[in-house]
């Protein structure tokens, strides 16, 4: 997937440089633009026939004419005339738990799963798609019920925006209580970075699956936690449970760490793909182009 360009001065590549540019919702339409822009143009080839009525996508053309099928099935962005979309129901979860606020040399966790959950509501609302949003913790935080109303992604800037990391989280919990608010079938997307108990967690989502609704989850991670590069010791302090500190030494525990932490992650991704769901996992030092994409890509094989 390629990665979004430049635009003049704004550094689209760079979440970290990115989030001191503007506000969220400026923000999330020009990542949205970049992305769309940076993406390879070129003629069909071999296309099946139901695309004669496409056109390559151009600069200057509405995102929501983009036919999603055709990008599936070739990987370029064609507008596909005189039909309309098919409209997408779909409800973007936020973790706004006290963990994502961690960011070490890079954007926070939680400042990354926001912009990136507004980039992915514009580009859905650009095409016609209904979106809901809803933060959460321990409990679900703030909700807004899904909408097409392109004036409706101000309001989930606004919502994202004014959010803050903060408190424990549960997310079986959570999810078990927002299961029957969903009474359409639905594309349930969730950002977090997962980092609770992976069996209760997968049980939870299998009733989502037995309800029909599509799963795509988002784990967000910083570097730091996946290469552990801490070399003297080093203070670590709970983002959840106040006045929780612990003095380690780096060197003693690496090996141990990136073990533990490899074999969760494994257990999480195959979890996730045995019940039929998609699984991506994004470092908040990736463009949002890249997990734009990724989103794409994931939401073409669930459908």
């Amino acid at each position: 997937m390629a990665k979004g360009k430049q635009s003049g001065s704004v550094p689209l590549d760079d979440p970290t440089a990115l989030a001191k540019f503007g506000k969220l919702e400026v923000v999330a339409k020009l990542v949205v633009e970049g992305y769309i822009m940076g993406q390879h143009k070129s003629p069909f080839k071999g296309a099946s026939i139901e695309f004669v009525e496409h056109r390559q996508y151009y600069p200057g053309d509405e995102i929501r004419h983009i036919d999603w099928r055709a990008y599936g099935k070739t990987g370029k962005y064609y507008i596909k005339e005189f039909e309309d979309e098919t409209n997408l129901r779909c409800y973007v979860l936020v973790d706004c738990s006290g963990r994502m606020a961690y960011g070490g040399e890079t954007i926070a966790k939680f400042d990354y799963a926001r912009q990136l959950a507004a980039a992915m509501s514009y580009l859905l609302l650009m095409q016609r798609d209904s979106v809901g949003l809803t933060t959460f913790d321990v409990n679900v935080r703030q909700r807004l019920e899904p909408s097409t109303n392109l004036n409706s992604f101000q309001q989930m800037a606004s919502l994202l925006e004014t959010s803050k990391p903060q408190h424990e989280t549960s997310l079986a919990s959570v999810f078990e209580r927002l299961l029957p608010t969903m009474k359409r079938r639905s594309l349930v997307v969730v950002i977090s970075d997962f980092y609770d108990e992976v069996e209760p967690l997968l049980n939870v989502l299998k009733q989502f699956r037995s309800s029909r609704h599509q799963l795509i989850l988002l784990q967000v991670i910083a570097p730091e936690e996946i290469d552990f590069p801490f070399k003297h010791p080093t203070q670590f302090r709970s983002l959840e449970r106040a006045g929780y500190k612990k003095l380690v030494d780096p060197h003693r525990i690496r090996k141990m760490y990136k073990e533990r932490f490899g074999e969760y992650l494994e257990q999480l991704e195959k979890g996730i793909g045995a019940i039929g769901a998609e699984y991506e996992r994004i470092l908040t030092n990736e463009p949002y182009a890249k997990a734009l994409g990724a989103f794409l890509d994931a939401r073409t094989r669930q459908k």
